[in-house]
Formats: C-alpha cells, sequence, structure tokens
C-alpha cells in the first residue's frame, strides 16, 4: 500500500532538523512528502516553519512513511520501539550512535532492513560527512540513491561497512571536537603572541580551512605536503620538532581509540 509520506522522521533534535532544512532547502523533497514526530512542541514548530508536518504521534510517522528515519537519543530508542510494536516497518534509516543494525531489527521486526548512519556537526551548515552502511538495500538500487540523496545534502557519504561505524564515531562522529580544539589552541597561542583574538581567529580559522582544502584537491600525500612546508633551518620545522616531541601524533591516536572504544562499549 503507497504511503502518505516519502520519508517520516521520529525524534526532532539538533540533527534531525539539520536533516529537515537539508531536505528541503535542496529542494529534493517537498515538504509536503515529509512528517516529523517529536514531544517538544518548540521542535515541532521549527518543522512547521519549512512546511513539514509534524506529531507527537510516533507511530502514525511509522505507519504512514515509506522511510522512517530514527533520530531519538540511543537511550529512547527502546521506549519508542515499544510504541511502535506490530506497526509494519520496511525501511529505516537510523543515525542513533551505539545501536546497531541488529538491534533495531529485533526490536522492530526481522524483516525491517536498516540503513545505520553517523553524521557529524558540521551536516548542520552542508559540510559534514556521513558514514553509512546501506547493505540491507543493496538489491534496491532506487532505495540506496533515495538515502545516499537524502544524506548528500547534509554533505559527502562514505558507504562503510557497519564493522567500522564505531572508528567512523572516532574520526568523523566526534572529530570536530578535536578540529575545535586545535583551532582554540592556535587562538589562544596567537594572542600570547600578540595578536588580538579576532586577527588570531582569522587567521587560524582560514589556515585550518585551506590547509584541509588543499589535501582534498591534491593528489601528493599528506606527510609530503608537510615536507613542502617544512624548509631546512626555517621556521616551520621548530615548530614541528616541538609538536613530535610532545607525541602530537601519538596523542591524536589515543583520543581517537579513547572515543572507538567507548563507542564499542555503548553498542553492547
Amino acid at each position: 500500500m503507497k504511503k502518505l509520506f516519502k520519508l517520516g522522521i521520529i525524534g526532532c533534535g539538533f540533527m534531525a532538523q539539520s536533516i529537515l532544512k537539508g531536505v528541503v532547502l535542496s529542494d529534493f523533497l517537498r515538504a509536503k512528502r515529509v512528517v516529523v514526530s517529536d514531544r517538544d512542541e518548540q521542535a515541532l514548530d521549527k518543522a512547521a516553519d519549512l512546511g513539514v508536518r509534524g506529531t507527537a504521534d510516533n507511530r502514525y510517522v511509522a505507519e504512514n512513511s515509506e522511510f522512517v528515519l530514527i533520530a531519538v537519543k540511543p537511550q529512547h530508542f527502546e521506549e519508542v520501539a515499544r510504541e511502535l510494536e506490530g506497526a509494519n516497518i520496511e525501511k529505516v534509516i537510523s543515525i542513533m550512535a551505539g545501536v546497531k543494525k541488529e538491534k533495531i531489527k529485533a526490536l522492530l521486526g526481522r524483516k525491517t532492513k536498516v540503513a545505520r548512519c553517523m553524521p557529524n556537526l558540521p551536516c548542520s551548515i552542508g559540510s559534514g560527512v556521513i558514514g553509512v552502511d546501506m547493505s540491507d538495500y543493496n538489491d534496491d538500487v532506487t532505495d540506496t540513491d533515495f538515502i545516499g540523496s537524502t544524506l548528500n545534502c547534509l554533505g559527502t557519504t562514505l558507504s562503510i561497512s557497519e564493522s567500522k561505524m564505531d572508528a567512523v564515531t572516532g574520526i568523523s562522529g566526534s572529530g570536530p571536537a578535536y578540529v575545535f580544539m586545535f583551532i582554540d589552541s592556535l587562538i589562544d597561542a596567537g594572542v600570547k603572541q600578540g595578536l588580538t583574538r579576532n586577527e588570531a581567529t582569522v587567521l587560524a580559522v582560514q589556515t585550518v580551512v585551506g590547509s584541509a582544502e588543499m589535501v582534498n584537491e591534491s593528489d601528493t600525500p599528506v606527510p609530503e605536503l608537510i615536507k613542502r612546508v617544512c624548509s631546512k633551518g626555517g621556521t616551520t620545522i621548530e615548530a614541528v620538532k616541538v609538536l613530535e616531541e610532545n607525541n602530537f601524533r601519538g596523542i591524536i591516536g589515543e583520543a581517537v581509540s579513547a572515543c572507538t572504544k567507548r563507542s564499542k562499549e555503548l553498542s553492547e
């Protein structure tokens, strides 16, 4: 039976609102083909501002949408699943951190197809990266195209197996926090050297943006790019020596490992 909506979103928090903006404002999906549920009236008001229908009834969304995007907090999923018991849910997209496809199927139905995604904060401005496992949908190119196009409204999509999702969390899911800390540290260092905070912010932010764009657009390996900045006997090499002596790479590696480990713990 044909569903009333192409996409239904259960949970209208920050990331779900970003998805709504991405799909509606990009004209990928008309607002009238989307429905969202949440208990927070203010969240539903934000959806209404985009022309999207809102409701407090999760079951209504699940039963009337072809694709059901679950965007509730992981600790609330079991409660939501109880509300949906017996509902005919065929296609799910999940952005819940740490909740494996197996658990989603166990609670919603074994025949349910699940695409599991890990978006990150820059998705809110259309510059994010999303790791996604769509293997359940491999037999239907139309479905994979829809899911991929939905996520592409938020940034870059990387198809990846669920077994690597914890590592995705460690690198890109939580990665913006590491980058923000690096930028903030550069700003503080610039101020210490006599720059105003505004001057240091402009220099630090644009340096990070430009360097990232250079890595993205160049075929040159990153280690070679580092060497190109480090002239023998110059200024940069002195800074790089300090970073190496203080185990900069090791610290980053330990941070990612700790994050990945915690992601695995939460998914067990």
